[in-house]
Protein backbone atom coordinates (compact mmCIF):
# COMPACT_ATOMS: atom_id res chain seq x y z
CA UNK A 1 0.00 0.00 0.00
CA UNK A 2 2.57 2.19 0.65
CA UNK A 3 4.69 1.60 -2.09
CA UNK A 4 1.38 2.36 -5.00
CA UNK A 5 1.28 6.16 -2.86
CA UNK A 6 4.97 6.83 -3.65
CA UNK A 7 4.48 5.62 -7.19
CA UNK A 8 1.65 7.59 -7.50
CA UNK A 9 3.51 10.50 -6.50
CA UNK A 10 5.65 10.19 -8.77
CA UNK A 11 3.93 10.14 -11.67
CA UNK A 12 2.25 13.20 -10.92
CA UNK A 13 5.59 14.95 -10.41
CA UNK A 14 6.75 13.77 -13.80
CA UNK A 15 3.27 14.85 -15.54
CA UNK A 16 3.69 18.51 -14.12
CA UNK A 17 6.96 19.19 -15.56
CA UNK A 18 5.44 17.60 -18.67
CA UNK A 19 3.00 20.29 -18.93
CA UNK A 20 5.57 22.97 -18.11
CA UNK A 21 8.68 22.32 -20.27
CA UNK A 22 11.83 24.43 -19.54
CA UNK A 23 11.69 27.38 -21.78
CA UNK A 24 8.18 28.30 -20.15
CA UNK A 25 9.96 28.26 -16.87
CA UNK A 26 12.43 30.90 -18.04
CA UNK A 27 9.97 33.11 -19.31
CA UNK A 28 7.50 33.08 -16.71
CA UNK A 29 10.70 33.55 -14.24
CA UNK A 30 11.54 36.59 -16.83
CA UNK A 31 7.99 38.51 -16.57
CA UNK A 32 8.45 37.96 -12.91
CA UNK A 33 11.87 40.11 -12.84
CA UNK A 34 10.53 42.02 -15.16
CA UNK A 35 6.87 43.18 -12.97
CA UNK A 36 9.40 43.97 -9.70
CA UNK A 37 11.58 46.47 -11.39
CA UNK A 38 8.44 48.22 -13.06
CA UNK A 39 6.95 48.25 -9.79
CA UNK A 40 10.14 49.72 -8.08
CA UNK A 41 10.76 52.50 -10.58
CA UNK A 42 6.89 53.51 -10.18
CA UNK A 43 7.31 53.81 -6.64
CA UNK A 44 10.53 55.91 -7.11
CA UNK A 45 8.85 57.82 -9.55
CA UNK A 46 5.73 58.86 -7.44
CA UNK A 47 8.31 59.56 -4.36
CA UNK A 48 10.14 62.45 -6.73
CA UNK A 49 7.73 63.76 -8.71
CA UNK A 50 4.04 63.04 -6.74
CA UNK A 51 1.30 62.45 -8.68
CA UNK A 52 -0.49 65.01 -6.70
CA UNK A 53 -0.90 68.33 -7.60
CA UNK A 54 2.18 70.43 -6.52
CA UNK A 55 3.09 74.17 -5.67
CA UNK A 56 5.71 76.42 -6.51
CA UNK A 57 7.62 78.02 -3.77
CA UNK A 58 7.41 82.06 -3.09
CA UNK A 59 10.16 84.50 -2.29
CA UNK A 60 10.04 84.75 0.92
CA UNK A 61 13.22 86.96 1.12
CA UNK A 62 13.22 90.35 2.17
CA UNK A 63 9.52 90.13 3.68
CA UNK A 64 8.90 90.51 7.23
CA UNK A 65 8.30 87.42 9.29
CA UNK A 66 4.67 88.03 9.91
CA UNK A 67 4.10 88.85 6.26
CA UNK A 68 6.07 85.58 4.79
CA UNK A 69 4.30 83.18 7.08
CA UNK A 70 0.88 84.89 5.86
CA UNK A 71 1.52 84.52 2.04
CA UNK A 72 3.08 80.75 3.30
CA UNK A 73 -0.07 79.58 5.09
CA UNK A 74 -2.69 80.60 2.21
CA UNK A 75 -0.50 78.94 -0.09
CA UNK A 76 -0.85 75.95 1.68
CA UNK A 77 2.23 75.82 3.12
CA UNK A 78 3.74 75.12 6.60
CA UNK A 79 6.68 77.63 8.04
CA UNK A 80 9.01 77.30 10.92
CA UNK A 81 11.56 79.60 11.79
CA UNK A 82 15.01 77.40 11.98
CA UNK A 83 17.57 80.60 12.92
CA UNK A 84 17.92 83.56 14.05
CA UNK A 85 21.27 85.92 12.53
CA UNK A 86 22.68 89.17 13.02
CA UNK A 87 22.36 91.13 9.24
CA UNK A 88 23.96 94.36 8.00
CA UNK A 89 21.75 93.94 4.42
CA UNK A 90 18.41 92.68 6.49
CA UNK A 91 16.23 94.89 8.87
CA UNK A 92 15.20 93.29 12.21
CA UNK A 93 12.25 90.02 11.77
CA UNK A 94 12.87 89.87 7.64
CA UNK A 95 13.27 86.79 6.17
CA UNK A 96 17.29 86.48 5.24
CA UNK A 97 16.96 82.90 3.39
CA UNK A 98 14.84 79.92 3.21
CA UNK A 99 14.54 76.37 1.74
CA UNK A 100 13.52 75.47 -0.36
CA UNK A 101 14.51 78.04 -2.48
CA UNK A 102 12.28 80.21 -4.42
CA UNK A 103 10.27 78.70 -7.43
CA UNK A 104 10.59 74.99 -5.86
CA UNK A 105 7.72 72.45 -6.70
CA UNK A 106 6.72 71.03 -3.48
CA UNK A 107 3.33 69.32 -2.39
CA UNK A 108 0.65 71.24 -0.65
CA UNK A 109 1.73 71.39 3.49
CA UNK A 110 5.48 70.84 2.95
CA UNK A 111 6.92 73.01 5.63
CA UNK A 112 9.12 75.97 4.67
CA UNK A 113 12.22 77.14 6.97
CA UNK A 114 13.11 80.31 7.60
CA UNK A 115 16.17 82.26 8.52
CA UNK A 116 15.25 85.23 10.07
CA UNK A 117 17.71 88.69 10.71
CA UNK A 118 18.36 90.12 14.31
CA UNK A 119 19.36 92.95 13.15
CA UNK A 120 22.15 95.13 13.87
CA UNK A 121 22.45 96.25 17.56
CA UNK A 122 24.29 100.13 17.86
CA UNK A 123 26.37 100.04 20.85
CA UNK A 124 28.75 102.82 22.48
CA UNK A 125 32.27 101.82 22.49
CA UNK A 126 33.62 101.28 26.07
CA UNK A 127 36.42 102.35 27.40
CA UNK A 128 39.51 99.65 27.84
CA UNK A 129 41.98 101.57 29.04
CA UNK A 130 43.80 100.66 31.92
CA UNK A 131 41.81 97.41 31.85
CA UNK A 132 44.01 94.24 31.39
CA UNK A 133 43.25 92.19 28.07
CA UNK A 134 41.06 89.49 29.81
CA UNK A 135 38.73 92.19 31.48
CA UNK A 136 38.60 93.74 27.85
CA UNK A 137 38.22 90.45 26.23
CA UNK A 138 35.06 89.92 28.06
CA UNK A 139 33.65 93.22 27.47
CA UNK A 140 34.14 93.15 24.14
CA UNK A 141 32.72 89.86 23.76
CA UNK A 142 29.13 90.97 25.98
CA UNK A 143 29.03 93.70 22.89
CA UNK A 144 29.66 91.27 20.41
CA UNK A 145 32.50 92.85 19.24
CA UNK A 146 35.65 91.38 17.49
CA UNK A 147 39.54 91.64 18.86
CA UNK A 148 40.82 90.96 15.69
CA UNK A 149 44.14 92.85 16.06
CA UNK A 150 46.40 93.40 19.49
CA UNK A 151 49.58 95.30 19.55
CA UNK A 152 52.25 95.09 21.80
CA UNK A 153 54.35 98.26 23.06
CA UNK A 154 56.51 99.22 26.08
CA UNK A 155 54.42 101.90 28.30
CA UNK A 156 55.56 103.86 31.11
CA UNK A 157 52.33 104.60 32.07
CA UNK A 158 50.34 101.35 32.18
CA UNK A 159 51.10 97.99 33.76
CA UNK A 160 52.11 95.17 31.81
CA UNK A 161 49.02 93.26 30.17
CA UNK A 162 46.76 96.40 30.21
CA UNK A 163 44.85 98.51 27.29
CA UNK A 164 47.21 101.63 26.34
CA UNK A 165 45.02 102.53 23.71
CA UNK A 166 42.14 101.43 21.62
CA UNK A 167 40.50 101.19 17.92
CA UNK A 168 37.41 102.07 17.53
CA UNK A 169 37.65 105.42 20.36
CA UNK A 170 35.83 105.15 23.36
CA UNK A 171 32.22 106.17 23.09
CA UNK A 172 31.91 105.81 19.49
CA UNK A 173 28.83 103.97 18.17
CA UNK A 174 29.91 100.67 16.52
CA UNK A 175 27.60 97.57 15.32
CA UNK A 176 27.82 93.94 16.67
CA UNK A 177 30.70 92.33 14.68
CA UNK A 178 32.83 95.45 14.13
CA UNK A 179 36.61 94.59 14.48
CA UNK A 180 38.22 96.16 16.86
CA UNK A 181 42.25 96.93 17.68
CA UNK A 182 44.07 96.86 20.89
CA UNK A 183 47.44 98.07 21.78
CA UNK A 184 48.74 96.59 24.84
CA UNK A 185 51.32 97.35 27.32
CA UNK A 186 54.50 95.29 27.34
CA UNK A 187 55.50 97.37 30.60
CA UNK A 188 58.29 100.26 31.13
CA UNK A 189 61.36 100.44 29.44
CA UNK A 190 63.19 100.61 33.10
CA UNK A 191 62.63 100.87 36.43
CA UNK A 192 63.04 103.59 38.76
CA UNK A 193 64.59 104.19 42.10
CA UNK A 194 61.74 105.23 44.65
CA UNK A 195 63.45 108.48 45.74
CA UNK A 196 62.85 109.83 49.77
CA UNK A 197 59.90 111.76 50.11
CA UNK A 198 59.95 111.68 54.13
CA UNK A 199 60.89 114.90 56.09
CA UNK A 200 59.36 116.73 52.76
CA UNK A 201 56.49 119.39 52.65
CA UNK A 202 53.82 117.60 49.84
CA UNK A 203 54.88 120.04 47.73
CA UNK A 204 58.48 118.99 47.52
CA UNK A 205 57.27 115.86 47.45
CA UNK A 206 55.23 116.33 44.15
CA UNK A 207 58.01 118.45 42.43
CA UNK A 208 60.45 115.34 43.32
CA UNK A 209 58.17 112.96 42.03
CA UNK A 210 57.87 114.86 38.29
CA UNK A 211 61.06 115.00 37.92
CA UNK A 212 61.91 111.70 39.03
CA UNK A 213 58.46 110.05 36.64
CA UNK A 214 57.32 108.74 39.84
CA UNK A 215 53.46 108.30 40.15
CA UNK A 216 51.80 109.49 43.84
CA UNK A 217 49.11 107.46 45.13
CA UNK A 218 46.69 108.48 47.92
CA UNK A 219 47.86 110.88 50.54
CA UNK A 220 46.72 110.31 54.44
CA UNK A 221 46.72 113.11 56.54
CA UNK A 222 47.17 111.81 59.91
CA UNK A 223 46.48 114.17 63.33
CA UNK A 224 49.85 113.45 64.84
CA UNK A 225 49.29 115.64 68.26
CA UNK A 226 50.96 118.14 69.97
CA UNK A 227 54.41 116.85 69.01
CA UNK A 228 53.91 116.03 65.47
CA UNK A 229 55.46 117.24 62.78
CA UNK A 230 54.73 120.87 61.15
CA UNK A 231 51.53 120.62 58.69
CA UNK A 232 52.30 119.20 55.03
CA UNK A 233 55.20 117.12 56.17
CA UNK A 234 55.72 113.39 54.77
CA UNK A 235 56.17 111.21 57.93
CA UNK A 236 56.35 107.98 56.65
CA UNK A 237 55.85 106.63 52.42
CA UNK A 238 54.96 102.83 50.55
CA UNK A 239 56.76 101.44 49.12
CA UNK A 240 60.06 103.29 50.62
CA UNK A 241 63.04 104.93 49.63
CA UNK A 242 65.80 102.90 47.45
CA UNK A 243 63.85 100.37 46.04
CA UNK A 244 63.20 100.08 42.33
CA UNK A 245 59.55 100.02 41.09
CA UNK A 246 57.87 100.12 37.30
CA UNK A 247 56.80 104.05 36.65
CA UNK A 248 53.03 103.33 37.04
CA UNK A 249 53.58 102.16 40.61
CA UNK A 250 51.96 104.22 42.31
CA UNK A 251 53.73 105.71 45.75
CA UNK A 252 51.45 106.23 48.72
CA UNK A 253 52.39 109.25 51.32
CA UNK A 254 51.12 109.76 54.97
CA UNK A 255 51.47 113.46 55.82
CA UNK A 256 51.38 114.69 58.61
CA UNK A 257 48.19 117.35 59.73
CA UNK A 258 50.40 119.73 61.87
CA UNK A 259 51.07 119.75 65.97
CA UNK A 260 47.47 121.17 66.68
CA UNK A 261 45.45 118.39 64.70
CA UNK A 262 43.96 115.44 66.39
CA UNK A 263 40.85 113.01 65.19
CA UNK A 264 40.18 112.09 62.38
CA UNK A 265 42.21 110.88 59.50
CA UNK A 266 41.86 112.79 56.02
CA UNK A 267 42.87 110.84 52.64
CA UNK A 268 42.94 112.23 49.40
CA UNK A 269 42.39 109.13 46.37
CA UNK A 270 42.40 109.06 42.97
CA UNK A 271 39.06 107.12 41.83
CA UNK A 272 38.57 106.19 38.46
CA UNK A 273 35.21 104.35 38.25
CA UNK A 274 33.93 102.27 35.14
CA UNK A 275 30.23 102.56 33.76
CA UNK A 276 29.78 98.40 33.29
CA UNK A 277 28.60 97.32 29.54
CA UNK A 278 25.51 97.74 28.92
CA UNK A 279 23.68 94.79 26.18
CA UNK A 280 20.78 97.10 26.06
CA UNK A 281 21.81 99.96 23.73
CA UNK A 282 23.77 102.89 24.11
CA UNK A 283 21.11 104.27 26.61
CA UNK A 284 22.69 106.50 29.33
CA UNK A 285 23.13 104.77 32.24
CA UNK A 286 22.16 106.71 35.54
CA UNK A 287 25.36 106.44 37.75
CA UNK A 288 26.05 107.28 41.04
CA UNK A 289 28.79 107.10 43.40
CA UNK A 290 28.16 107.17 47.33
CA UNK A 291 30.86 108.17 49.80
CA UNK A 292 30.34 107.60 53.57
CA UNK A 293 32.52 108.56 56.22
CA UNK A 294 32.68 110.68 59.44
CA UNK A 295 30.94 113.72 58.30
CA UNK A 296 28.04 111.00 57.03
CA UNK A 297 27.15 110.07 53.32
CA UNK A 298 27.28 112.34 50.81
CA UNK A 299 27.08 111.89 47.10
CA UNK A 300 30.14 111.84 44.78
CA UNK A 301 28.29 111.53 41.40
CA UNK A 302 24.38 111.24 40.88
CA UNK A 303 24.01 111.76 36.68
CA UNK A 304 23.78 109.57 33.74
CA UNK A 305 26.63 108.32 32.14
CA UNK A 306 27.29 106.23 28.62
CA UNK A 307 27.97 102.70 29.12
CA UNK A 308 31.95 101.61 28.98
CA UNK A 309 32.40 105.29 30.29
CA UNK A 310 35.32 106.18 32.98
CA UNK A 311 34.81 108.83 35.27
CA UNK A 312 37.91 110.38 37.27
CA UNK A 313 37.67 112.13 40.64
CA UNK A 314 39.88 113.43 43.16
CA UNK A 315 37.84 112.11 46.26
CA UNK A 316 39.27 113.43 50.32
CA UNK A 317 37.63 111.88 52.76
CA UNK A 318 37.45 111.64 56.70
CA UNK A 319 37.96 108.62 58.85
CA UNK A 320 36.75 105.37 57.65
CA UNK A 321 35.13 105.65 54.85
CA UNK A 322 33.53 103.65 51.96
CA UNK A 323 32.07 104.14 48.14
CA UNK A 324 29.56 102.70 46.81
CA UNK A 325 28.63 102.11 43.03
CA UNK A 326 25.23 102.10 41.92
CA UNK A 327 24.42 102.06 37.80
CA UNK A 328 20.26 102.64 37.70
CA UNK A 329 19.68 102.02 41.85
CA UNK A 330 21.23 98.77 41.65
CA UNK A 331 24.87 98.45 44.01
CA UNK A 332 27.38 96.91 41.53
CA UNK A 333 30.94 98.17 43.28
CA UNK A 334 31.76 98.71 46.74
CA UNK A 335 35.20 99.54 47.79
CA UNK A 336 36.77 100.93 51.03
CA UNK A 337 39.14 103.48 50.99
CA UNK A 338 40.69 103.16 54.40
CA UNK A 339 40.06 102.16 57.95
CA UNK A 340 40.52 104.51 61.11
CA UNK A 341 43.15 102.75 63.43
CA UNK A 342 41.92 101.96 66.83
CA UNK A 343 43.49 104.92 68.48
CA UNK A 344 42.52 107.69 65.66
CA UNK A 345 39.88 108.95 67.86
CA UNK A 346 41.74 109.75 71.27
CA UNK A 347 42.53 113.23 71.67
CA UNK A 348 45.62 112.42 73.64
CA UNK A 349 48.95 113.78 72.50
CA UNK A 350 51.18 111.45 72.02
CA UNK A 351 54.87 111.14 70.25
CA UNK A 352 54.73 111.84 66.57
CA UNK A 353 56.56 108.87 64.48
CA UNK A 354 59.70 109.76 63.66
CA UNK A 355 60.63 110.11 60.17
CA UNK A 356 62.19 107.88 57.99
CA UNK A 357 65.70 108.04 57.48
CA UNK A 358 67.13 109.42 54.42
CA UNK A 359 69.28 107.36 52.10
CA UNK A 360 72.54 109.51 51.02
CA UNK A 361 71.92 111.57 48.10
Amino acid sequence: MIAHSEERRRRLRVNWRSYLPRDWIFTIAVAIFVGIIVWFGRSVHDFFVPTTATLAVPTFIGQTLGDAMSEAYHAGMRTQVVARQISDRYPRDVVMDQQPPPGARVREGRQISFIVSTGVQINAMPDLRYQSLREASLDLSRLHLQLTTTKYVQSDEVPPNHIVDQDPAPLSNVREGTAVTLTVSKGGTNQLVVPNFVGETIDMARDDAARSKIHLGQLVWIPLGASAPPHGTIVRQTPSAGQKVDSFTPISLEVSAGPHESGYILRQVHLLASVPADQTGDKPLRVRLTVTDATGKWNLYDAFAQPGQKLDFNVSTLGTSLVDFFVNDALVAESRLGAEPPNAYEHKPGPSPAPQASPPR
